[in-house]
């Protein structure tokens, strides 16, 4: 399978980075459905081909198919890309597992750990397709902003398979001219870089917003790898992941980036908003929150040692006072500096 022959591409989420590799898709010439969960939404989309909810001054290419109907979205596809809200997988998939074509080849995009099970999303696709299916699998992470990648920004990004040939399918599949995809065959340390780097970035962001320095976002990016590779290594990843693109490479991303949504809420909580508050005026999905649940119960599970997150636990779900947290942090007992 190569990008150059005629592939049928079904995407799964029309949020700012669905619509966005959707668009990419089908402005490569590849025939592309979007599936959109918002039926007016969806509605406005087919009229005025931009998708003003979560991708607004975006003209989507003419021949990309918009649909509000899983079933029609993954009709005859041959590769199939999930692009839905982490706490949101299962739900579509269970949905739509009845509907896949037998012989497609999946992709996910999405970032996160299933909250009550604490499972990867590989996890809980190896729970609900085929195996056969499930074994062809492709993870795509690193650091994307998705308006960026809208507005053909050079960006580089990594796809993991268990079998490095179909890593190399995504690859051809997704390369463009300014869209870089590198293969790899750590899916666990791809996939777990790309969920905690967003709890990581709520912490920069609390720290920006309680208007503290260079000095302490360096070190909590630098710190908060440190604990991303601690829980990879836990899980079967490499350390190596995590100095790549889906782990050093989208941490310093979403920890600096004035479109990092995690970094913004973060920033909001340093300013002494609460989350509900802040979460109510957001559009899109700030996964870090609900994966920082997650992370806090898995490093537990795993007796790992991941103060930042537990931190940000605390501001997250007991409402901890942000700067109590920053001096609980500080004041922990002095160590040696050991990254894994």
């Amino acid at each position: 399978m190569s990008s150059k022959k005629f592939i049928q591409c079904a995407v799964i989420g029309a949020g700012s980075w669905g619509t966005t590799l959707a668009n990419l898709l089908s402005t490569k010439g590849l025939p592309t459905r979007l599936w959109v969960y918002e039926e007016d939404l969806c509605r406005r989309m087919q009229e005025n081909r931009v998708n003003d909810l979560y991708l607004p001054d975006f003209e989507l290419n003419r021949n990309l198919f918009l649909t509000s109907s899983l079933a029609d979205a993954v009709s005859g596809a041959q590769m199939v890309l999930f692009v839905c809200p982490s706490q949101a997988m299962r739900s579509v998939l269970l949905s739509l597992r009845q509907y896949l074509p037998d012989d497609c080849f999946l992709v996910s995009a999405a970032k996160g750990i299933e909250n009550d099970s604490l499972n990867l999303m590989s996890e809980i696709f190896a729970e609900i397709v085929p195996e056969k299916l499930y074994r062809r699998m492709v993870f795509l992470s690193g650091p994307s902003f998705a308006r960026e990648v809208a507005e053909k920004i050079p960006t580089a990004v990594v796809a993991a398979g268990a079998q490095l040939k179909f890593a190399a399918e995504a690859q051809q599949i997704f390369s463009t001219d300014y869209f870089r995809v590198y293969t790899h065959d750590d899916i666990v340390g791809v996939e777990l870089g790309g969920a905690i780097k967003n709890v990581i970035a709520l912490a920069a962001g609390v720290s920006d917003g309680l208007g503290f320095g260079h000095n302490t976002r360096a070190a909590l990016i630098t710190r908060g790898l440190a604990e991303m590779t601690r829980m990879g290594i836990a899980l079967g990843g490499s350390a190596s992941t995590f100095a790549g693109l889906s782990g050093m490479g989208d941490l310093v991303l979403t920890c600096t980036g004035d479109l990092s949504r995690n970094r913004t809420v973060g920033i909001e909580l340093g300013r002494g908003r609460k989350l509900k508050e802040i979460l109510s005026t957001m559009q899109m999905v700030a996964e870090g929150v609900k994966t920082t649940l997650s992370a806090y119960q898995l490093a537990q599970r795993l007796d790992i040692d991941a103060p930042i997150i537990q931190q940000m636990h605390a501001i997250l779900y007991a409402d901890k006072d942000p700067r109590q947290a920053v001096t609980d942090l500080m004041s922990r007992e002095l160590k040696s500096e050991v990254v894994s």
